[in-house]
């Protein structure tokens, strides 16, 4: 395989109380991937397994497990797995892109990206899919080519777990790993080891493993940032700019975090948050998850690039979902160049129709100024009105689920109409 490209990174983001307004857990990432690549927003409903059923993920087949829960995802549309996603029990999951001491494994095994699904589809708390996510990567190991080309891109992987209650971070280095529980305040991760001496779960040879490789001592505090990261970190001094950005962007608005903080956040370019050029933000999410059992979950996802320009458009879990269509890529069955051997010989046209409406939208505001202005303004408008209808079922913990079932569908659908030009803004959503 060819050279491996320099690091690229996501952005993923949590506030809980206190920092988090209204006793409510507040979600966030920016996916960010080739500026060609094609992310997709998917609903899968809960199902029921035979035993010694089979799975395949993107590379490997595993075993199944008997009951898998109803998830939505935010992935690139060539692999199984996800960048970013949700459950049914308000579990949310989103990966980072590391690099260490520890050699990146170019032989196929298990994605991230399908460690973030598994983890979803099979835990209903934080800590239990971290524990999913643990056992699967010492079962089966993590490793191959992380981008649609035939260009090597590996690497291993972080993640960020939330639930109604806590937060977790995971990160790894090969089948060794480290998790944080963070129960209050503010975290974000990016794509550097950030877990230093405050270890709450960790892999049992974690320790050992560094003596033996010469990496720690064993005397002085065991510091696994320090241990397992590079000699010369001078190649991760851009996520170090962009985790320290993103930190100080928490921080200021602390005590006082929603879910329109967290889009303001992933929507900022000064910090390199909202990723431009080569490697961009593809797709972003936020969710909104409250502390009291009966209210629902929240959870708003793009599907398209650049978040600046984009809808965040609300999905809530209730039963018979519509499924989302317009949101869901193409597929080419066993003539797909990912399931070919040798893999990624071509590349298929997999956009959706959201994606192609809006790549057409974003040429036609970059051409007209005023057109360009014009369309932001009613997106802006749309994606408020969504705003402040969930606040209102959050307020009021009313929920009509015949309206909800359709509830992001119908929201595509009228972006769709605002990029073909027939979209009219309500007076209602003037006054918002």
């Amino acid at each position: 395989m060819a050279a491996r490209p320099p690091p690229r990174s996501c952005d993923t983001f949590v506030a809980l109380p206190p920092a988090a307004a209204g006793g409510r857990v507040v979600f966030g990432k920016n996916s960010d991937r080739p500026r060609d690549e094609v992310q997709e927003v998917l609903h899968c409903p809960a199902a029921q397994h035979p035993p010694g059923a089979a799975l395949q993920c993107t590379y490997i087949e595993i075993e199944q497990v008997r009951h898998t829960y109803a998830v939505v995802l935010s992935r690139p549309s060539w692999l199984w797995g996800a960048e970013m996603g949700a459950n049914e029990h308000g579990v949310c999951i989103g990966n980072e892109a590391v690099w260490g001491r520890e050699e990146v494994c170019d032989d196929e095994a298990l994605l991230g990206m399908d460690l973030v699904r598994l983890g979803l589809e099979r835990a209903d708390t934080a800590e239990k899919a971290l524990t999913v996510i643990v056992d699967l990567l010492e079962k089966y190991g993590q490793g191959g080519n992380c981008m649609e080309s035939h260009m090597a891109f590996t690497y291993h992987n972080s993640f960020l777990i939330a639930d109604r209650k806590e937060a977790w971070v995971l990160e790894t280095s090969g089948k060794y790993w480290a998790a944080e529980k963070v129960e209050g305040g503010v975290r974000n991760i990016s794509n550097q080891l950030s877990i230093t001496t405050k270890i709450d779960r960790q892999h049992p040879e974690l320790k050992e493993y560094a003596k033996s490789k010469g990496w720690w001592d064993g005397e002085k505090e065991f510091d696994f940032a320090a241990t397992y990261s590079y000699v010369n970190t001078a190649r991760m001094t851009t996520s170090r700019g962009r985790y320290c950005e993103g930190y100080k962007l928490l921080n200021k608005h602390k005590g006082s975090i929603t879910s329109e903080t967290m889009m303001e956040i992933l929507r900022d370019k000064e910090s390199g948050i909202n990723m431009e050029g080569g490697f961009m933000t593809t797709g972003s999410m936020v969710s909104v998850l409250p502390q009291e059992p009966n209210l629902p979950c929240i959870h708003f996802f793009t599907g398209t690039p650049d978040p600046a320009r984009s809808v965040f458009k609300p999905f809530i879990f209730v039963p018979d979902v519509t499924q989302l269509l317009k949101t869901t890529s193409p597929t080419f069955g066993h003539d797909d160049p990912v399931k070919k051997q040798p893999r990624f010989q071509s590349k298929p046209d997999r956009r959706h129709e959201l994606y192609k409406k809006h790549e057409s939208a974003a040429v036609a505001m970059e051409a007209m100024k005023d057109k360009g202005k014009e369309m932001l303004q009613k997106i802006q408008m749309l994606e408020k009105s969504k705003i402040n209808e969930m606040e209102s079922i959050l307020e009021n913990g009313c929920l009509d689920t015949n309206q909800v079932v359709n509830l992001f569908s119908q929201c595509v659908e009228e972006e769709l109409k605002i990029y073909k030009g027939r979209y009219r803004i309500t007076p209602q959503q003037q006054l918002t």
